[in-house]
């Protein structure tokens, strides 16, 4: 009788090595040899990690604390600035010139360009020390950010003018806000004043974003003093001397009366004759204002001369229609002479009441 044949176990079976020889177990003492050069590897440069990681956050950390030592110091000065033109308001002229909402948004927009100036440098010098700390090589780096900045600043070119542009504006005090201003593209009263757009109201409301960048002139009316300038077309026939006397009442009485002896700057002069012409002579009249107050020292003049006038029996004359049509004709700048006459010619009321003649149509 044959014993059975015994079976092998289920499971794979071992493949042979390429070799034909079973793969090599490791030891204990692989092991431990392995473990043991880890750790003298480990032990030769802690030293150095420990160096590397100590200087990173000694640079981190100086580079935080220097950040907000410089914005603190930069509020400071700003806040000092605002002191300073708020006691220069006890004096007319800084009281005229500077106003609260102006100085805050001028004193903000400063603050902010010079801090966000401030920690770029900052952290960007703690970036770089911190990746030399660790052996990079920063040429190649500097070299890929200097070509990505020319493109990006080549490509927003127009985004850089207009920034660049606002920042002198601000840093120059050209304007603020309630400053009446000519931009040449645009022109009416300064409401908001960016590091990008400006903000004007127009005179019939509107308002208009100018880019800084496009600003080629500015035009100030509020700074320093404004000229009120009247012409007064008397008939040629008219006495000067007394012509003279009476404006000279007008101006010396409305010098000491309020409102006006504020908004004045300087006495009214009487310039003398603008214009002599066959049926009027125009007499120039002029006085230093207010910023931005010639207009209303304009209008209150004129109502002051005409009832002085009137009272004085002088006449005020306006040239006929026809004269200042064929003077325009002839030469385009003779309204210049007499600015008065000649709107007073070229009025409605004065169109309404010249006839007119309808041309000839001939077949």
């Amino acid at each position: 009788m044959s014993l059975p044949a015994v079976l092998p176990a289920a499971g794979p079976t071992p493949s042979p090595s390429p070799s034909g020889t079973a793969p090599a177990v490791p030891s204990i003492q692989d092991a431990q040899e392995s473990a043991s050069q880890a750790a003298s590897w480990v032990q030769q440069n802690w030293s150095t990690w420990l160096a590397i990681g100590l200087r990173v956050v000694l640079i981190l950390a100086i580079a935080a604390v220097l950040r907000v030592v410089v914005r603190r110091a930069i509020t400071k000065l700003i806040d000092r600035m605002n002191r300073s033109a708020q006691s220069a308001d006890g004096s007319t002229l800084g009281g005229l010139l500077v106003n609260i909402e102006r100085r805050r948004q001028r004193s903000q927009a400063i603050g902010s360009v010079l801090r966000s100036v401030a920690s770029f440098m900052i952290m960007g010098t703690a970036a770089l020390m911190v990746l030399s700390a660790f052996q990079i090589n920063l040429a190649p780096l500097l070299a890929s950010a200097g070509v990505a900045g020319v493109a990006i600043g080549f490509g927003a070119r127009n985004l850089v003018t207009d920034f660049l542009s606002g920042v002198f504006m601000i840093l120059e005090d050209q304007y603020g806000v309630g400053d009446t201003i000519d931009a040449g593209v645009a022109a009416g009263e300064v409401i908001e004043v960016g590091l990008r757009v400006t903000k004007l109201r127009g005179d019939n409301g509107e308002i208009w974003y100018v880019r800084n960048g496009e600003v080629k002139r500015i035009g100030n009316l509020s700074q320093g003093w404004s000229t009120a300038a009247v012409d007064v077309t008397v008939s040629p026939s008219e006495d000067l001397d007394k012509v003279k006397g009476t404006i000279g009442e007008v101006a010396e009485k409305m010098s000491k009366e309020e409102p006006w002896n504020e908004l004045l700057w300087g006495p009214i002069e009487i310039l003398g004759l603008d214009s002599v012409m066959l049926d009027s002579m125009v007499v120039g009249v002029t006085a230093k204002t207010m910023p931005n107050q010639s207009l209303t020292v304009e209008r209150e003049l004129r109502w002051r001369i005409k009832r002085a006038f009137d009272a004085a029996g002088i006449r005020i004359v306006g040239r006929p229609l026809h004269a200042v049509e064929a003077d325009v004709a002839g030469d385009p700048t003779a309204g210049m002479a007499a600015p008065s006459a000649y709107a007073s010619a070229t009025s409605p009321q004065s169109l309404a009441a010249t006839p007119l003649t309808p041309p000839n149509i001939t077949k």
